[in-house]
């Protein structure tokens, strides 16, 4: 009776019973039942150990393990199992590559054995999260109507048309290659041209999500590929981030103000953004976070900058630039006219019924307020009037007004620039030379005096080396070719020259002075004044050749804007006139030259004499 009863077997208990003997019975009984008994001591020994050691993450698993029966009886969902269920179907529907699909599917079986209360949990599914919620296969359908996308283009930008013309191409070629990798544009120009808004003109005409990231600033090369997982609070990097963002895999990407980048100890962005700005790699993109590849190759990627010299060489290699230059003032008169000022009587609560502007008032808006090479400016000063009207017709002074060039200071108040070449042409050793800058071009003087002295060349204006240089090699020049121009050999021997470049506290480099230089020193020396309203840029060897220069159409356009009528450049940029607007043609006379002495020929008006200066006492 006490064998049948143990926790034993059916073949013991059989061999049991197969015993006759009943003292041999009884000792194999025994057997059994001390065997029983020294596991019964193990398990109560074990059990004692277990509830002296138990804390409160024991009584807690338990406690839910019990919750969960209980909730099992009751026929209620367990949350974590529906958890589960519900990424395996995130992870079906995402149609991910081979590698994320096993990367994904391994996290999810970690996560399944895993305790919800344990640290590694959340950090598991935070990171299945970001794995399911990406666009792997979703691209949204590109508009490849032609006709339509420039439509688009025009409404929302005047001219622009290199610009357009780069996109049209890029979809004409889409249309035919539906694989076609995503180009990698660089939009590069001065403030207020239209860069960054043209980007989100560019995806809609392309029927594509916007994102846009701002780069100005960043130091750290985790804000491109996102920080490792091990490390608290990681999260993938900005890329990622506006892909999951945007939706879809062949997002429009602008990347703004790329030449900003910092860098420090915690690395270089601009770096990591090699292989971003890459065709031939980002096709297979490793964000530290995600860990697996991610193909950018169907983003179009669109960086913008003020200008290309802080940016690394190798990833300006890998960029195609297109520069957009600053506007005229007949282009500047049709965007205002087309755009900023019906946007802004929009914002400021007016209809064109209560303010009107004349085609002069605006003209006198652009050469006398505003002195840029894009429109910033321009929109606040049409907003400030737009402020004034409002208040008027509310306050019931007026109901209507038209804005004219003489009721105009009422409203802006007293003109802030003026032309200064009318006022500083035709003096001996000033020259007017035209100079290239982040914000656009503009027009430098360059003035030269001399005095009772011993070769001595004193040099102001905050001046840089490279300038200073110029300076040095238009005085050797000039020095050497002394007798030709009727200047006294000995003239250094007997003054000391002093060469000026006004608005000291700006600094000011760069060798395309270097005809502007000589033909001030010429000038002073010969006392021969310089044409009226004539300007010149170009760099100048000891030898007197000419050199060519960079940025013509920027400083063509400040040549435009100061009222200058001939411009005297290098023989070398006459290929560069392609870019110059017909406006700025038909109102600029632009002479080449190949020698200096050319430039002195053209530059040097023979037939007046110089004025003499009256000094005021004081």
């Amino acid at each position: 009776m006490i064998a049948s009863n143990l926790n034993i077997n059916v073949a013991q208990k059989q061999e049991i019973l197969e015993i006759f003997d009943v003292n041999e019975r009884l000792r194999k009984a025994l057997s059994h039942i001390n065997r029983e008994v020294e596991v019964l001591e193990l398990s109560r020994r074990i059990q004692s150990q277990a509830a002296t050691e138990m804390g409160k993450t024991q009584k807690e698993y338990i406690l839910r393990e019990q919750l969960k029966a209980i909730q099992k009886e009751l026929g209620e969902a367990d949350e974590r199992t529906a958890e589960l269920d519900e990424f395996k179907k995130k992870i079906r529907e995402a149609k991910m590559p081979a590698l994320a699909l096993d990367a994904a599917q391994k996290e999810l079986d970690r996560l399944s054995k895993m305790h919800p209360a344990a640290a590694e949990y959340t950090v598991s599914r935070t990171y299945l999260d970001w794995l399911t919620s990406l666009p792997w296969s979703k691209s949204s359908q590109d508009i490849l109507d032609i006709r339509k996308a420039k439509k688009v283009l025009d409404e929302d930008h005047y001219d622009l048309e290199k610009v357009k013309e780069r996109i049209l191409e890029y979809l004409a070629v889409r249309k035919l290659k539906t694989d076609m990798k995503g180009p990698i544009l660089c939009f590069v120009g001065p403030p207020g041209v239209g860069k960054t808004s043209l980007g989100i003109s560019i995806a809609r005409a392309m029927g594509r999500k916007f994102n846009r990231i701002s780069l100005g600033g960043m130091h750290d090369e985790a804000e491109i590929r996102g920080h490792r997982r091990t490390y608290i609070g990681a999260l993938p990097g900005r890329i990622i981030q506006g892909i999951r963002r945007a939706g879809s895999n062949n997002p429009v990407f602008m990347l703004d103000e790329v030449d900003k980048i910092g860098k420090d100890f915690r690395g270089d962005p601009a770096s990591a953004l090699l292989e971003v700005l890459d065709p031939e790699q980002n096709h297979t993109f490793s964000d530290h976070y995600l860990d697996v590849p991610f193909d950018l190759s169907k983003v179009m990627f669109i960086t913008t900058a003020n200008i290309l010299d802080p940016i690394p060489r190798v990833l300006r290699d890998r960029m195609e630039v297109i520069e957009l230059p600053g506007y005229t003032d007949l282009e500047k008169l049709q965007i205002a006219k087309k755009y900023l000022i019906p946007r802004e009587l929009e914002n400021h609560g007016l209809s064109p019924k209560n303010l009107s502007f004349t085609d002069e008032s605006i003209k006198k808006i652009i050469s006398d307020y505003t002195r840029e090479a894009g429109l910033r400016n321009l929109n606040r000063e049409i907003a400030t009037i737009c402020r004034k009207v409002a208040k008027m017709v509310v306050s019931g002074e007026k109901k209507k007004l038209e804005i004219t060039p003489q009721n105009l200071n009422q409203y802006l108040g007293p003109i802030k620039y003026f032309l200064e070449v009318a006022e500083r042409s035709s003096q001996v050793g000033v020259v007017p030379g035209l100079a290239w800058t982040e914000t656009g071009g503009d027009l430098m003087f360059v003035e030269a005096t001399k005095m009772k002295g011993k070769k001595s060349l004193t040099l102001t204006g905050y001046l840089g080396e490279v300038m200073k240089e110029s300076v040095q090699a238009a005085l050797s020049y000039v020095r050497s070719s002394a007798k030709d121009l009727g200047i006294p050999p000995d003239f250094f021997e007997k003054y000391d020259l002093h060469v000026h470049v006004p608005a000291g506290a700006i600094p000011k480099d760069g060798p395309s002075a270097g005809i502007t230089m000589a033909t001030a020193i010429a000038s002073l020396l010969t006392e021969k004044p310089v044409k009226s309203k004539l300007a010149m840029t170009g760099e100048l060897t000891l030898r007197g050749q000419i050199l060519p220069i960079g940025g013509l159409k920027e400083k063509a356009l400040a040549a435009y804007r100061a009222g200058i009528e001939t411009v005297i450049l290098p023989k070398e940029n006459e290929k560069d006139m392609v870019e110059i607007p017909d406006e700025i043609k038909r109102k600029i006379k632009f002479v080449f030259a190949h020698t200096m002495d050319e430039v002195l020929k053209l530059a040097l008006d023979t037939k007046k004499k110089a004025k003499k200066v009256k000094r005021r006492k004081t």
